[in-house]
């Protein structure tokens, strides 16, 4: 499944890219997300819950930057697991200057589900995916957007 968009954010981009490549911070933002571990600059592990219709998992995401042009674009490589499930995606997101000091995000997300949850049917877990990524591009925007 591929998934794209642009956010626009009122903060300037060296604020928003400190934010997004700091899992603590991106991490709060997860919907589902219960614990995230720092292995190193780049590497990091996320524990998930995730419900599609009936069926709900904790996934186990070890993810990595692959790719990073601070303060402009990152690549984020994750495979993760759950009993009877697996999910392997790549993400890229590109900032830019926007209008009055804000920041654009662009993103785009490459996204393969197999196991119990992939039975669930493609347009439903779209639609939960859709349903998250907006609840995570909100929490992102109410924390970067909102005076220190």
């Amino acid at each position: 499944m591929h998934f794209e968009g642009s956010v626009p954010i009122k903060a300037a981009r060296d604020k928003v890219w400190a934010f997004v490549i700091d899992p603590d911070q991106v991490g709060q933002c997860g919907p589902g997300v219960e614990k995230i571990e720092v292995i190193d600059a780049t590497h990091f592990k996320a524990t998930a819950k995730v419900g599609i219709g009936f069926i709900s998992a904790r996934f186990v995401v070890d993810m990595t930057f692959a790719e990073q042009e601070p303060p402009d674009r990152a690549l984020i490589k994750a495979h993760g697991q759950a009993p009877g499930s697996a999910v392997d995606a790549t993400a890229e997101m590109r900032l830019s200057d926007g209008p009055e000091g804000a920041t654009v995000m662009d993103w785009d997300a490459d996204v393969n589900l197999s196991g119990t949850l992939a039975s669930v049917g493609a347009r439903l877990i779209e639609g939960t995916a859709n349903k998250m990524i907006g609840q995570t591009f909100d929490c992102m925007r109410t924390k970067l957007e909102t005076p220190a």
